[in-house]
């Protein structure tokens, strides 16, 4: 039987205050920390991955990720943290989707190739057609001659040997290598991934013993449930970016030895069962008790950690984050890479933004609230606050909105700036 904290039905409030405060959101921007090395990696540890995306109309969503929580930060000292030899605390793999992910949890995701659990790109089949095993073997003898090497560096004979991702034959030979774990990304150069084999990329400090996979699973699904805060079933899985059937067993034994917990709580929809990570049911009195609030005005990343549970955003805000960039431009509601706006403990709207970096100025292609929210003057001047942190992160020196609704709200952020 599933364990019970008690026969308390936790408010709506809680729930957010306790979502918010272990994804760090919930600090008031005037006490953001100081961004050092090492709340950098307390950052990434907590949430246990940062999402990597390539799309750079403004700077790109993992480094979104971490101004949401820190305010502005240098690029370079979160850059340093991944790929700088001797600085090295953080890389790049497959967790949630590419991802980055502290070293020192690096042993407990080499489970990521068995596609029976994993969602992220198995090469199984691809590695069984005629001439593509001996493509990876003559790729990696290559590197480890030569030295890291990027898609560029390899020769292309123009056959297309695969559909996933449109990706050319030495693309896949190298992916295939960084799934395995043979290769991992030592830098960057314009953005594109430098590989190079593990014994040169790993830091000795890193422990790689081996852990068997049912452990490693286990403690993907730990980290999961302490990241998120309050979920379900399916929340927990997405997360950990595990396939939810072959794992109910797992969750299920979680729940059994007492390390989830069974509550009741309010949701938009009427009070329902969650669960939580025992560790964090002290955490969720405070948030009843009033302990614990959310202080912080932010904008989020299309692939913050905070949406990767689907569908909770309309159960604790009812709110529907969408990721549109995708999508054919006429069929977008909001835009094209729209940030959802946090105030305090409410997502309140979102805005598509475009950094002109030539002319330095930020255009907000659409600026919305949610129904029911008013640009009152405390909205507005905790959205100023962010907005000006914003756009001097970005090196922008002015701001310039095409489209908000209500008009109102756009006309007196203006004002407010």
């Amino acid at each position: 039987m599933a364990k019970k904290s008690s026969g308390t039905i936790y408010p709506l409030a809680a729930l957010r205050a306790l979502t918010l405060h272990t994804q760090l959101l919930t600090t008031p921007n005037s006490a953001s920390p100081a961004t050092t090395p090492e709340t950098i990696v307390a950052l990434v540890t907590a949430l246990g991955y940062v999402q990597i995306d390539t799309l750079n109309v403004v700077n790109r969503a993992h480094y979104l990720t971490l101004w949401a929580r820190l305010g502005s930060y240098r690029l370079d000292d979160f850059d340093r943290l991944l790929y700088t030899a001797d600085q090295r605390q953080l890389y790049e793999g497959w967790g949630h989707a590419a991802s980055i992910i502290p070293l020192e949890h690096y042993r407990y995701h080499r489970w990521r190739t068995d596609q029976a659990y994993s969602y992220n790109p198995g090469f199984h089949q691809w590695l069984s057609k005629d001439g593509n095993r001996e493509l990876v073997e003559e790729t990696l003898a290559r590197i480890r001659t030569e030295g890291g090497l990027r898609v560029g560096d390899f020769a292309d004979d123009g056959q297309q040997r695969s559909v996933w991702y449109d990706w050319k034959p030495p693309k896949m030979a190298l992916e295939a290598l960084f799934a395995s774990g043979d290769l991992m990304v030592a830098e960057r150069v314009n953005f594109q991934r430098v590989y190079d084999v593990k014994e040169r990329v790993l830091p000795g400090w890193v422990d790689t013993t081996p852990v068997p996979d049912e452990a490693a699973r286990r403690f993907c699904l730990e980290q999961a449930a302490k990241a998120l805060g309050v979920f379900d079933l399916f929340h927990l899985t997405l997360y950990a970016y595990l396939r939810a059937t072959p794992v109910r067993a797992a969750v299920k034994a979680l729940v059994q030895d007492g390390t989830l917990v069974e509550i009741q709580g309010e949701a938009m929809s009427g009070v329902r069962k969650w669960l939580v990570h025992r560790d964090n049911l002290p955490l969720l009195q405070r948030a009843a008790d009033g302990e614990i609030t959310a202080g912080r005005t932010t904008f989020l990343a299309p692939f913050d950690s905070l949406f990767w549970a689907r569908d909770r955003d309309h159960m604790l805000w009812g709110f529907n984050q969408l990721l549109e960039c995708y999508k054919p431009a006429a069929e977008r509601v909001y835009g094209y890479f729209s940030l959802p706006i946090l105030h305090q403990d409410r997502l309140v709207g979102r805005f598509d933004p475009k950094l002109e970096r030539k002319t330095a100025v930020l255009y907000l292609k659409a600026l919305y609230l949610e129904p029911g929210i008013e640009p009152d003057d405390e909205l507005v001047a905790g959205v100023a606050s962010a907005m000006r942190d914003f756009l001097a992160w970005h090196g922008a020196t002015s701001l310039e909105i095409e489209k908000s609704d209500p008009v109102a709200f756009g006309e007196k952020l203006k004002r407010a700036l």
